[in-house]
């Protein structure tokens, strides 16, 4: 499989990235994507470039990621090394504190300690199906647009079972107005299958979701 290569000191960390806690990845091209990260607010003091996954920013000389400017391409940040802990959609733009990619997020977390590309990410060709139970039993929506609020379009009740990732990539909140947890998921990780809201993400507590939107490249 492809595989981007960090800039400076990360690029051992290239094989662990290969590990990831993801099922059936499909290959994929070379970037672009460029993030820099510093260890300060504001994007003062250590830098550092990455044009690929790091699973671990501490191996870097950093013990957190203070503010950050993605300049290519779509990103998911992690509150744990090992892309564990709560998820942050990381896309084009600058953050220049914690707050920044946390949003509205009703779970304030001030770490972030590693984060990769979402490879997947295709704004203008996204398609999900919900399912209102696991293993994509039950009432079913395709979904080829953003959606503030499930509810106020029609799904019935505030939680989702499963979920089909037909192609792009997406991010589902846990609460209308895109706020609480966030969710990436992928078409090219677990087959773009999501059977049970565990498959979410390791900080994945409940099947609750409320609003979702494409991943904006």
């Amino acid at each position: 499989m492809a595989r981007c290569i960090a800039r400076g000191k990360c690029q051992r960390d290239t094989d662990p990235a290969a590990k990831m806690a993801q099922t059936n990845p499909l290959p994929v091209p070379m970037g672009p994507w460029k993030i820099t990260v510093y260890d300060q607010e504001n994007f003062q003091g250590k830098r550092m470039e990455f044009t690929s996954a790091c699973p671990n920013i501490m191996e870097c000389g950093f013990d957190n990621i203070r503010s950050l400017k993605v300049e290519c391409g779509a990103w998911v940040g992690y509150e744990h090394t090992g892309f564990c802990g709560q998820q942050f959609i990381l896309e084009r733009g600058e953050y220049p504190r914690w707050d920044a990619w946390s949003g509205s997020n009703a779970y304030h977390i001030e770490r972030l300690m590693s984060f990769r590309p979402v490879c997947s990410a295709n704004h203008k060709e996204s398609k999900i199906t919900i399912f209102e139970k696991d293993n994509f039993i039950g009432r079913q929506w395709e979904i080829a647009d953003d959606y503030p609020s499930l509810q106020a379009m029609g799904w019935a009740n505030n939680e989702v079972g499963s979920m089909k990732i037909q192609c792009g990539a997406w991010v589902c909140y846990q609460y209308p107005g895109y706020r609480g947890y966030q969710y990436v998921l992928e078409f090219d990780h677990h087959g773009g299958d999501y059977k049970h809201w565990r498959e979410w993400g390791s900080h994945a507590q409940t099947s609750q979701i409320q609003s979702i939107r494409r991943v904006q490249q």
